[in-house]
């Protein structure tokens, strides 16, 4: 029999009436991850645009943890709207750079740097010289 581990606990405030700032604590992992996408599925029906993921007390997250960031991540672009990690714990920092997701979905060290980036308008792509 195996050995419970500790349950996932996520906790969803909203500083904005358009962004959800979600407070994940224990493992994101394949155990936990359906319960992470219910909270973030439930923020989009009530019309968040924003997601600000707050990672500083997971310390592992695998492959369906990231797969559900990215989920968001494309299904809020369309909006037009945006998801930040904030403080991932080094392990899961790791894993983030390592599979290049902190590439796609940027990470901040704090709430207020990550609220100065949903406020800041995103750069147009360059256009190459011809």
């Amino acid at each position: 029999m195996p050995i419970a581990q500790d349950p996932l606990s996520v906790e969803v405030t909203l500083p904005r009436e358009d962004v959800a700032l979600v407070t994940v604590e224990g493992y994101l992992d394949v155990d936990t991850a359906t319960e992470f996408q219910h909270h973030l599925a439930n923020q989009l029906h009530h019309g968040r645009r924003h997601f600000l993921l707050d990672l500083s007390a997971v310390p592992f997250m695998d492959s369906s943890g990231m797969n559900i960031i990215l989920r968001v991540y494309q299904e809020v672009r369309e909006l037009p709207g945006s998801v930040h990690i904030i403080s991932p714990t080094p392990a899961v920092r790791r894993i983030l750079d390592l599979t290049g997701v902190s590439i796609t979905v940027p990470v901040s060290e704090s709430l207020d740097e990550a609220l100065e980036r949903v406020d800041r308008p995103q750069a147009a792509p360059a256009e190459p010289e011809v």
